[in-house]
């Protein structure tokens, strides 16, 4: 059972267009969790005071009283460990745990490398190897949708957990040709179905396939890749719209 008492809203620093930053706001609204969003300025991450609170320089960061705490899939855990009394999201079996770890792991890899990488380049025109991205996504979308066939209908067991909500947001904003995914609809249907949600259907709008510049952007590094630059430090400079710093 939970023991967190403070009273106050959680204050999450994000972008807007972030998907690892809708990650935890979608959490919080799943929870039923007062929060305030505090949009960050451009750059206003890699000042001083931000970094005090995150040295990667990356959004989402959360307040909670005292407790400042940064990484979307580390914000997850807290909440689910402060702000679920049933711990129905992040239960405390070990074996379990280590299931939902094990996605979150996922969230934080193939995912990001795969659909985010994607969404950045159709979004923001960002300088990533998008023939890769996809290749990346399609080939991960394959292992879950296994997994959910044989293992379904969520990530971890017969309910949702912060795996799901980990990996929802960046599957729902890839474009049409792998976001068939069966976890969209489940989470959905099941998400929808513990609180109402608008949070869950916010994103459509920003997928990369909406953005006037994905179509040409698509073809043009599907048939030449760019040599591909660092994901951690993406240099974006050319870019009408800096891609978002997250984690």
């Amino acid at each position: 059972m939970s023991e967190h008492i403070e009273t106050k809203p959680i204050r999450l620093h994000r972008f807007r267009l972030s998907g690892h930053a809708h990650r935890v706001e979608l959490c919080l609204s799943l929870l039923g969790v007062p929060f305030q969003i505090v949009d960050v300025p451009s750059g206003g991450q890699k000042t001083p005071e931000f970094l005090a609170w995150n040295a990667f320089g990356q959004v989402p960061v959360i307040e909670d009283g005292d407790v400042v705490l940064a990484d979307s899939n580390a914000i997850l855990v807290y909440l689910a460990g402060t702000r679920d009394a049933e711990r129905k999201w992040y239960p405390q079996e070990p074996r379990t745990q280590a299931e939902i770890q094990r996605w979150l792991s996922v969230a934080a890899g193939p995912l990001f490398s795969g659909a985010a990488v994607a969404r950045l380049v159709g979004l923001f025109d960002a300088n990533h190897d998008l023939a890769r991205a996809q290749s990346t996504a399609t080939a991960l979308f394959r292992v879950v949708e296994a997994h959910l066939a044989a293992a379904g209908p969520f990530l971890v067991g017969a309910v949702p957990t912060i795996a799901d909500v980990a990996l929802y947001t960046y599957t729902a904003m890839h474009p049409k040709g792998t976001s068939r995914w069966t976890l969209i609809q489940r989470s959905a249907a099941g998400l929808r179905g513990l609180r109402p949600c608008p949070v869950l259907f916010r994103w459509p709008a920003m997928r990369p396939n909406s953005a006037p510049r994905w179509r040409d952007g698509r073809a043009r590094r599907a048939l030449h890749p760019p040599r591909s630059r660092s994901i951690d430090h993406p240099a974006h400079e050319q870019s009408r719209v800096r891609p978002p710093e997250t984690e």
